[in-house]
């Protein structure tokens, strides 16, 4: 029967039951790069969110991946010391590998071998909390699995529990490319038929004409934090890449008045492959379907500017890069601020510094989206008049003979609303 090569438990998808993790020690990690220091910085906060422990790491200044083996044969006897020398259990690549390399590392080096997708996907099947979460872990996973099935090879012998093998599944997968397709085309549909479910939900929205901004910008940047500190939101926020996968929204009243939602969404990386991003496509699509898009940078990070302009990638893919931004830099109580990002907002979400700042921005977008009518709601249309003092801006309000003469400042959508309810429409 086909296998997985190397590593395959970590794909373990058939039975949708999650592998309970039986390490007692985190596993030893050695990392393997080719792109920069500070991208193996990177890597190793991952395998730390990922529950495991660096003790080495090796890498090769390359321009481009080897075909077979993605560093050279030298460097590969240089991983191989490396992993006697700190007893690792396993090496994590910081690229994404095809299975023909990753089965030749891990040959020649006579350890397990993950790449870095296979490493992010490990921590979001760890924090996928959601029903839809789970399942777009586990399409990612078989998708991925599907590429990578070859013909009978060594042994599945890696132990369960261990980074890479967590998520739904049975902790050795024996199942064929005939089986993945099925259970990759059920998986799909439900995932679409959530989709349809959470756009019903999205259109009574936009029928109710609340604005609404999407928090983005580089994991760990601060934005579940900050949704917290704006809503009470109670999202887990921790000093760890991915701590926050499924998006959250909340209900926000502005200084003016105005009612907004606000979404916390997952952060973005380098190195997101399209894989990741068409399988979590619809907890990355709250960006793109935002009315507005509030941009949190880390002002304490060495690497802020570039952070920044991956985020803007990012966006760029999700077609998301055409709507009213507001940038901030965030965590201003341990940095100091770039004055050359004359046009950010500096907060703390920690603190709540600069809070009111950011509101005055949210307001200032708010009111760009805003028109002004006025109504006469006869007293039997009370609900129409609620609904006004609810979704929009009174500016004048009379009572008269025949009913309240209001005068109003809200979005296209609840002066349309607010007509039709009065049947002017």
């Amino acid at each position: 029967m086909p296998e997985l090569i190397n590593h395959p438990a970590k794909t373990a998808v058939l039975s949708g039951t999650p592998v309970t993790n039986t390490m007692k020690e985190p596993e030893r990690v050695l990392l393997l790069g080719i792109e920069s220091d500070e991208s193996l910085d990177e890597l190793a906060a991952l395998v730390d969110t990922a529950g495991g422990l660096v003790v080495g790491r090796v890498f090769q200044k390359r321009e481009n991946i080897d075909a077979n083996t993605y560093v050279g044969k030298g460097k590969l006897d240089e991983v191989k010391e490396a992993i006697a020398e700190n007893k690792a259990d396993l090496v994590v690549c910081d690229d994404e590998l095809n299975g023909v390399q990753v089965r030749n590392i891990a040959d020649y080096v006579k350890s397990d071998v993950i790449d870095r997708t296979e490493l992010i996907l490990d921590i979001f099947a760890q924090h996928a909390k959601t029903r839809e979460g789970a399942l777009q872990v586990e399409l990612a996973l078989l998708v991925r699995s599907r590429a990578r099935l070859v013909g009978a090879g060594k042994s599945l012998s890696r132990q369960a529990g261990g980074i890479g093998t967590r998520g739904p599944g049975e902790s050795k997968l024996e199942i064929d490319r005939r089986r993945i397709r099925e259970r990759v085309a059920l998986l799909r549909e439900e995932i679409a038929q959530l989709a349809r479910d959470r756009e019903t939900r999205r259109a009574t929205r936009r029928e109710n004409a609340v604005p609404s901004f999407a928090l983005v910008g580089y994991t760990n940047a601060g934005k579940s934090t900050l949704i917290n500190l704006l809503t009470d939101a109670g999202v887990l926020a921790e000093n760890k890449l991915f701590a926050t996968l499924d998006p959250v929204t909340r209900k926000l009243k502005l200084p003016s008045g105005e009612t907004c939602l606000i979404t916390d969404t997952v952060g973005f990386i380098r190195k997101l492959p399209t894989a990741l991003i068409d399988a979590f496509h619809s907890t990355l699509e709250e960006a793109a379907i935002a009315d507005a898009l509030v941009i949190v940078s880390d002002a304490s990070s060495e690497h802020l500017a570039e952070h920044r302009g991956i985020v803007m990638e990012t966006l760029v893919r999700l077609k998301a890069d055409n709507k009213p931004m507001i940038e901030l830099l965030n965590k201003t109580d341990v940095a100091e601020v770039d004055a050359s990002y004359v046009n950010a907002v500096p907060i703390s979400a920690l603190t709540g510094a600069g809070i009111d700042a950011l509101f005055a921005r949210m307001d200032e977008v708010v009111a760009s989206m805003r028109k002004e009518a006025e109504f006469l709601i006869p007293y039997a249309k009370g609900d129409v008049l609620a609904f006004l003092h609810n979704n929009a801006v009174i500016i004048n309000e009379a009572y008269e003979e025949d009913g309240t003469r209001v005068r109003v400042s809200g979005t296209a959508q609840v002066i349309g609303k607010a007509k039709r309810m009065r049947g002017e429409e």
